[in-house]
This record gives structure tokens, C-alpha cells and sequence, in this order.
């Protein structure tokens, strides 16, 4: 009996596609821009609003938790009710929040604006993606992902930037003001542009997974809220080690519940196929990496080149502008050489670029941090882009919400830990180096704070050799975390090596699709729905 064939995207063949690609950037542009733009207006809200730091810990640990938690049902919802439905849905009430934001008046309710924000982004980032393949055919996919993944990425930078730019001449509640406009875009084009929801009745009737919903919602707050607390209390904390060892517990009974619930919040059977495995697992590594690397690079762009926070935004392009051109080669590269080359030499270039990066001297300037962070934004590119397509073409035409909604939850989980691991390290290196001797204590235990707060003694002293012991320091401390991506990414090249498909294959639309290198499917396996609908989604 022919197996039938899927009819192509909608806008498959309409210039509208590209259209409708910058309407779900531009969605995720915000979260982007968002998430990041908050940190610059800490030390202006501890002013306003009389906010202590525990309460500055929870506006931006707020938003984190809310994230983290909410993406995984989001994304079983928008395979139920519809992806546009509950895109546009959340693109609204980010749009809401942020003018709630701008009439805050007291931390709590900025922390409960913040959180509302997180629930928001964790409704656009999942669905976001899910739709892509409703627009975009098998061809062009991959390039439609590289436009995603930036779009995702340069928010981050750029977040520092618009908000020192906006504090330098606005109110503090003008970086929340300034979401409204862009949400305003985004929701029109959206609305406009976006193919219309399919009907999803039959899905709708299946009982929800609350059990599952509960347990990870727990895992996942007990592993961020342990992350959260490690910079102020250390991995040894109690605090910490009940948080993670208690969120790995329950996200292990939360994996159980999966296998034996009749209509699961994830379908785990997802991992039985390589691609979505180790494309999976290569992404969340990278990612890892990444964020960490976005957490320590704009410190040292402050701390020890001196630039302020509209110019250390413009100085961390050249990492986005690699990611954009490795984007467009990748798309060119993958079906000549085919996903395991790609993504391997992708991983050792991001390798190559991390330890170039781990070279760097206190005296440098930032010529030298332009190139390795270009080396290191082109081998993410190179790698994370055919990897995520690759995690694509397996998801079911049905179920690509919850696929995807589970790709990013571990991504956003691995991004939480790297920023932590590697804080940490740069933490411990940074105080291991630097030199304190003959200052007064107050004097010594504020240098030991931060980078920031050392320059900020030594101006006070008038004292040269402590700044120049703390910005070695914190080169030193830098390098250890950046030699950690640079394993890191090894590793996963190896990984890539071994367990990514070698070449694409041709599928029964003629399409090049990724095939499982050295593996035959089970009877079994070709029977499950997950095989049945494993084939492109274009």
C-alpha cells in the first residue's frame, strides 16, 4: 500500500514565506532583547525602587523559572489547539506585561511582571519553531533555522545595548516601554502573514498529562532555583545541592511517568531515533557553551577594556555576524559533504575559537577578541544549524510542538547550567590570581566581589598594581572557562563523528533527508507513530 505523500507547506512556493519569517523572528527578537536588556537597569531599579539583592536575584530568576518551566506543556498545547493560536496568544500578553512593567512601583510587583514575562516567552520560542516547517519546504528549511537561531542570538547582545542606550536618555520603565512597539509588529505580522491554524478537535479530546505536567514543572524550578543560587552561595551549598540533586530526582520520575502514561506530555520515543539523540544532545552542548561564553565575554569587554554598554553590545556582533555567514555556507556545505562533516568541523572551529579565546592576554585589545569571537560564532553556526534541521525532519507533522518544545526546554536548561559552571570557574580563577596584599580588609573584600568592583578600589586608591592584578586576574579566570567550551565542543565532535548520519539520503519525495549512520530500524521501531511520521515535514 503506497505510503501518501504531504502536501507541501502552504507558502511553500509564496514570496510571503520570507515574509512570515521575519514576522517569527521578530517574535523572537523580543525574548532575546528581553531577557538581557534587564541586567543594565539592575543598579537603576535598586535605586528606584528600593530593591535589595535578593529581590534583583528574582527579577531576573523569575523570568528564568517561568521560561524554563512552561515550555514544555506550552508545546503539547500548540500541537492541540494550534501553534498560531498560541503564538499570537503569547506575543499579547508579553505585550501586556510589558506595559504592566512601566507602572511597577515596588520589586515584588516587578518581580511578578518579570515572571509573567517568562510564561510569554516560554509560548513563543517552542511554537515559534514548530511552524517553521509549515512554511518553509524541505530545501529551504535549513536556511530558515540559521535566520531563527540569530534572530534568537543577537537578542542577547543586543539587549545590553538598547538598555544602556534607553537608560542614558529615558525613565527606567523605558526598557519595558520599548518591547510594546515591536510586540505591536510582531503580532500583525503574525496575524497576517502566518498560515491558519488546522483544526485539532480529535487531539483536543485526549486527557492532558497533568502528572507529568506537575513533575516537571518541580524538576525543572528545582534545578534552575539551585543554578540560580550558585553565584551568591557556591556548589556546595546546601541550598544548591538540595535544589539539583532534588531536580534531578524528579525530573528521573518525571522521565518514568513518560514511559508509562497512555498520552504523555513528551513523547520520549522521539530519542529512539539517532537524529533527534545526538542532534539533541549536540545542540544543548553547544548551547551550554554558548551561554556561558555570552556571560563571560561582555565582563571582560567592560571590566578590562573599558567600554560601556552600548559599545560592548556593538563589540559582541562579530560572534552573530559568524553565526549568519556559517548559516548561509551550511546550507550550501550539508548536501555536498553531507551533516556528520558539517557539524563536526563546525564543533572544532567553535573549539578553535574558544582557545584562541583562552590565549588572550590582559594587554590585548579588542582586535584580537573580534577574531576568535567571529571563529567561534561561525563554528556555532556551522554546527548547531544542521544539527536543529536534522532534529527537525524526525519530528511528526502532529506532534512538532512538543518536539520542539522539548529541544528547547534542554537547550534553555543547558544554557542555565553553562552560565553557572562557567561563572563559577571564572569566579574561582579570578579570585585564585588576584592580589590583595597590603590593602585595607573593607578595601580587599570588595575587590574580591568582581572584576568591576576591584577597578572601581584601585580608582578609589589610586592604586595601578591592583587594577592591573585584578584584570590578569579575571584574563586568567576567563581562560579556564573558555579551555571548558573548548572541551566541551570537542567532545561533541567527537560525539558527531560517530553517531551523526554520513550522508543525506533520498526519501520517498525525492527529497534529501538525513539518514541514521549504522543503523537499521526494528520492526518495531518502523511501526511506532513516531516512524510513521518521522519523514520531512515539508
Amino acid at each position: 500500500m503506497p505510503v501518501p505523500v504531504p502536501a507541501p507547506p502552504p507558502l511553500a512556493h509564496s514570496p510571503r514565506r520570507w515574509w512570515a519569517l521575519a514576522a517569527l523572528t521578530l517574535s523572537v527578537l523580543i525574548i532575546g532583547l528581553d531577557s538581557t536588556v534587564i541586567t543594565v537597569a539592575l543598579p537603576t531599579l535598586s535605586g528606584e525602587l528600593g530593591a535589595d539583592s535578593a529581590q534583583l536575584q528574582w527579577i531576573n530568576g523569575g523570568y528564568l523559572l517561568a521560561l524554563s518551566v512552561a515550555m514544555l506543556p506550552v508545546g503539547l498545547i500548540g500541537d492541540r489547539y494550534g501553534h498560531k493560536r498560541v503564538l499570537v496568544g503569547g506575543i499579547t500578553l508579553f505585550g501586556l506585561a510589558s506595559l504592566a512593567g512601566t507602572q511597577a512601583d515596588s520589586p515584588g510587583q516587578l518581580i511578578a511582571v518579570r515572571t509573567v514575562l517568562g510564561l510569554a516567552a516560554a509560548m513563543i520560542m517552542p511554537v515559534s519553531m514548530a511552524v517553521l516547517p509549515r512554511v518553509f519546504g524541505a530545501a529551504e528549511l535549513p536556511k530558515a533555522i540559521g535566520v531563527w537561531t540569530a534572530a534568537t542570538a543577537i537578542g542577547l547582545p543586543v539587549g545590553p545595548l538598547v538598555g544602556g542606550w534607553l537608560l542614558g536618555h529615558f525613565w527606567w520603565g523605558s526598557v519595558f516601554l520599548f518591547n510594546v512597539p515591536v510586540v505591536v509588529l510582531a503580532l500583525a505580522a503574525c496575524l497576517w502573514l502566518l498560515p491558519s491554524d488546522r483544526t485539532r478537535d480529535r487531539a483536543a479530546a485526549v486527557p492532558f498529562d497533568i502528572g507529568g505536567t506537575v513533575l516537571s514543572a518541580l524538576g525543572i524550578t528545582a534545578l534552575v532555583y539551585g543554578t540560580i543560587l550558585v553565584p551568591d552561595d557556591g556548589w556546595g551549598s546546601p541550598q544548591v545541592l538540595g535544589g539539583v540533586g532534588g531536580g534531578a530526582v524528579l525530573l528521573t520520575a518525571f522521565a518514568l511517568w513518560q514511559r508509562r502514561c497512555a498520552h504523555p506530555l513528551v513523547d520520549l520515543r522521539l530519542f529512539a531515533d539517532p537524529r533527534f539523540r545526538w542532534g539533541t544532545l549536540i545542540a544543548v552542548f553547544v548551547n551550554f557553551a554558548l551561554m556561558g561564553i555570552l556571560f563571560v565575554v561582555p565582563q571582560y569587554l567592560q571590566a578590562v577594556l573599558g567600554h560601556d554598554a552600548l559599545g560592548t553590545g556593538l563589540r559582541i556582533l562579530p560572534l552573530i555576524g559568524g553565526l549568519m555567514a556559517a548559516a548561509t555556507l551550511g546550507e550550501t556545505l550539508v548536501p555536498r559533504l553531507g551533516t556528520r562533516v558539517v557539524v563536526s568541523c563546525g564543533l572544532l572551529v567553535f573549539a578553535a575559537g574558544t582557545v584562541a579565546g583562552a590565549a588572550t592576554g590582559a594587554s590585548d585589545g579588542y582586535g584580537y577578541a573580534a577574531l576568535w569571537l567571529t571563529m567561534t560564532g561561525f563554528g556555532f553556526g556551522l554546527a548547531v544549524v544542521p544539527a536543529t534541521s536534522l532534529v527537525m525532519a524526525v519530528l511528526p507533522a502532529e506532534r512538532s510542538g512538543r518536539g520542539t518544545s522539548l529541544l528547547e526546554t534542554v537547550q534553555q536548561v543547558g544554557g542555565v547550567l553553562g552560565v553557572a559552571g562557567l561563572g563559577s570557574l571564572l569566579s574561582a580563577g579570578y579570585l585564585a590570581r588576584l592580589g590583595t596584599d597590603g590593602l585595607p580588609r573593607p578595601a580587599a573584600a570588595e575587590a574580591r566581589d568582581s572584576v568591576s568592583a576591584a577597578d572601581a578600589v584601585a580608582a578609589r586608591l589610586r592604586d595601578p598594581d591592583l587594577l592591573d592584578s585584578a584584570h590578569r586576574a579575571f584574563v586568567h579566570g576567563m581562560s579556564l572557562a573558555l579551555l571548558v567550551c573548548a572541551a566541551i565542543a570537542l567532545a561533541a565532535a567527537v560525539l558527531a563523528g560517530f553517531f551523526l548520519p554520513a550522508r543525506a539520503a533520498r526519501t520517498q519525495h525525492g527529497e534529501k533527508a538525513a539518514e541514521p549512520a549504522g543503523t537499521v530500524p526494528s520492526a518495531r521501531e518502523v511501526a511506532t507513530p513516531t516512524a510513521d511520521h518521522g519523514q520531512s515535514l515539508a
